[in-house]
């Protein structure tokens, strides 16, 4: 059973790897079997609806960009077709996966060892800024968010890798995956929301409570999260990332390995 204190841990997990190369996935599943968390309907729909307060941070940090023209929403649109098409065709392959922690390990920890050497494979001197992306460019980005679709790879990681491919600089890989995720996470939360309610379910004044509750927090938490890494992307690139992957895959697979029982969630 789920309460105010899981509400809160979870939604700055959310915050805080929602933007991050690390997959949200991955913590979420730390997290929860940590806490003692069984999944259920609801479980399922908070952990992908609490999105909503991350998407509201990128707005708000880049409102601007939101309204300098309409090419920029065309280019989004472009760069989501790829991620609505596949999702549509491997909605039931993608939910098996889900169900499997031990997949979500292994590819945290080949994600990680990828990351080791991102920089160097992508060190462009003449990088592209979010500018010069292009509707190929965009498409192309798109269909690298559809290898996100398997969990543990990291919808962040797979989008900013696949912009740094196309020769943006890492700054604008990384805010062009944050818009990206605008449009992702609005398509993924409506689904949810929609089969919870063909499912018969009905939100309970708790529920409700902790639907507020989780989105307040993790709007907040991704606000300073979404900053820092920035930052630090820019002064540091992906080593770190690649390291940190790598010890949480290692975690994943060495509870799934001893027995430990680990709720997807």
């Amino acid at each position: 059973m789920i309460n105010i204190i899981h509400v809160i841990i979870l939604a700055i997990i959310e915050g805080l790897t929602e933007f991050l190369p690390v997959s949200s996935t991955g913590h979420m599943i730390i997290a929860s079997s940590a806490m003692g968390i069984a999944s259920n309907d609801f479980i399922k729909l908070f952990t992908i609806a609490i999105q909503l307060g991350a998407i509201l941070s990128v707005v708000v940090l880049y409102y601007k960009r939101f309204f300098q023209s309409f090419n920029f929403y065309l280019k989004l649109l472009v760069a989501f077709i790829p991620a609505a098409v596949f999702g549509v065709l491997l909605s039931d392959r993608i939910d098996a996966l889900l169900e499997s922690a031990l997949t979500v390990g292994i590819t945290l920890f080949i994600g990680g060892i990828i990351l080791l050497f991102v920089d160097k494979w992508f060190n462009n001197p003449d990088a592209k800024e979010d500018k010069d992306v292009s509707y190929p460019t965009a498409l192309k980005i798109g269909l690298f968010q559809c290898i996100a679709m398997i969990p543990g790879v990291s919808r962040s990681a797979a989008t900013i890798v696949g912009g740094m491919t196309q020769k943006l600089s890492r700054k604008a890989a990384a805010e062009f995956s944050f818009f990206l995720a605008v449009p992702t996470m609005f398509a993924a939360t409506a689904k949810k929301l929609l089969d919870f309610y063909k499912a018969g379910h009905v939100f309970t004044g708790e529920e409700i409570k902790f639907m507020i509750v989780g989105n307040v927090i993790a709007f907040i938490v991704a606000l300073l999260a979404i900053r820092t890494f920035i930052t630090f992307l820019e002064k540091k690139g992906f080593r770190l990332f690649g390291w940190y992957r790598i010890i949480v895959g290692a975690i994943i697979i060495g509870l799934y390995l001893t027995g430990h029982n680990l709720e997807v969630i």
